[in-house]
């Protein structure tokens, strides 16, 4: 069992900035693959950008690269998303996920079965 913890949203303006952490606890070591995913209103869920916990890979949407920066503290357990030049497209319930064996959500070469609460990112135009 993997847990995770969300934090870092919040309410900014057009062109601003956040950064997500996501606290892992619990079986970090079987991690592969880490990675973020968001909720629009009346939309569904999307991946955003995933990372390989051991080779440092990254992939990310079309719609995120050269904007966000997904990446981990590995002493801290720690995974981070680096959001820059917010859009208000970007509005939505932001997830984080690790890989599972028998997860249901295949993004990116991993299939992700362990979430977070998730944090709410709100940018206002």
């Amino acid at each position: 069992q993997v847990q995770l913890v969300e934090s870092g949203g919040g309410s900014v303006q057009t062109g601003g900035s956040l950064r997500l952490s996501c606290v892992a606890s619990g079986a970090t070591y079987s991690r592969s693959c880490m990675g973020w995913f968001r909720r629009a209103p009346g939309k569904e869920r999307e991946g955003v950008a995933r990372l390989t916990t051991r080779g440092g890979s990254t992939f990310y949407a079309d719609s995120v690269k050269e904007r966000f920066t997904i990446s981990q503290d590995n002493a801290k357990n720690t995974l981070y998303l680096q959001m820059n030049s917010l859009k208000p497209e970007d509005t939505a319930m932001y997830y984080c996920a690790s890989d599972e064996q028998f997860g249901g959500t295949w993004y990116a070469g991993c299939r992700f079965g362990y979430w977070g609460q998730g944090t709410q990112v709100t940018v206002s135009s």
